[in-house]
């Protein structure tokens, strides 16, 4: 129960980011302000004090990196057979992408540091940025093969190198490497930062949301939220568990694998000739279908 009223809090502040962008208190410019306090502190924040005081090869193994990338490749596999007879190029190649491409950052890294402990946290942040390196990449070529569309390589490319959680990713691997010592003072201040993450993070993904009842194909987007929140979490348990890799990996893994759709995959399709509407909304209901089905995902992990 207390898991449940945990994540109906999230979707509450979720909804009141929504409300608060419908009401025009947070228009465009402060919510690009809150984005950036997200993107370049809070979380980078809260990703380095998580990894800064462990060793790399306590937290990437083998087993974390070829079950993340397998995930991945199956679930991408599934969502096209699922939707190759989707009626347009446009609403296909969103349906494909939004059905693997997870929102790891704003939601499963605050999520996960909120309900699990320490050990837990660290992995899931290397989870992060395994999926960052392949998620991105992959949704961008599935758009571009699908839509024709045109972007540079070499663009996308430096996006993701100058990515400021990937970057907090790897100085904190390599101070806990290394074994360095980071002063006190530093630390609780960055934890200070840290618990701010969750909260920002889910004001700016309800900012973010827009979705038009209009444009609403039930069948479509409830196939990419059963692909999303449904499909994807059990192909994690299945193939993490062949793996037979340690508790805290299987739970990070699993439940960072079952976040919702990120937000960004709207962004990918307005750029790169997606259905902007659909994405949208699918965006929308995943988040939502997700307090549910988080539920069960953390429910069964816990009794695991």
């Amino acid at each position: 129960m207390e898991v449940l009223l945990r994540l109906l809090a999230l979707l509450a502040v979720v909804l009141a980011g929504a409300g608060l962008r419908s009401a025009g208190i947070l228009d465009a410019t402060r919510t690009t302000r809150l984005n950036a306090a997200t993107y370049y502190v809070a979380l980078p924040a809260l990703i380095f004090v998580a990894t800064y005081d462990q060793a790399i090869a306590s937290l990437l193994s083998p087993a974390l990196f070829v079950g993340v990338v397998a995930v991945l490749a199956t679930t991408a596999a599934l969502a096209w057979a699922v939707h190759r007879n989707r009626d347009s190029s446009a609403r296909r190649s969103v349906a494909v992408v939004q059905s693997y491409h997870s929102n790891l950052g704003y939601l499963g890294i605050p999520l996960v540091a909120a309900t699990f402990d320490a050990s837990v946290t660290a992995i899931a942040s290397v989870i992060l940025g395994i999926a960052t390196l392949l998620q991105a990449p992959l949704t961008i070529t599935i758009l571009v093969a699908f839509n024709g569309a045109e972007t540079s390589a070499r663009r996308q490319f430096v996006r993701l190198l100058g990515n400021p959680v990937l970057l907090a990713l790897v100085a904190g691997m390599v101070v806990g490497s290394l074994g360095l010592s980071v002063p006190g003072p530093f630390v609780t201040g960055l934890d200070a930062l840290a618990t701010l993450a969750l909260p920002l993070a889910l004001v700016c993904v309800g900012a973010s949301l827009e979705f038009d009842l209009p444009e609403l194909d039930p069948v479509a987007t409830g196939a990419v939220t059963a692909m999303k929140v449904a499909v994807m979490p059990a192909v994690a348990w299945v193939i993490f568990s062949a793996l037979a890799v340690d508790d805290a990996t299987f739970t990070a893994a699993v439940v960072m694998l079952a976040m919702p759709t990120a937000v960004s995959t709207y962004v990918f399709s307005s750029e790169l000739g997606g259905d902007e509407r659909f994405a949208s909304l699918n965006v929308f209901v995943t988040t939502v279908a997700s307090v549910l089905t988080l539920f069960v995902v953390i429910a069964l992990v816990g009794s695991a």
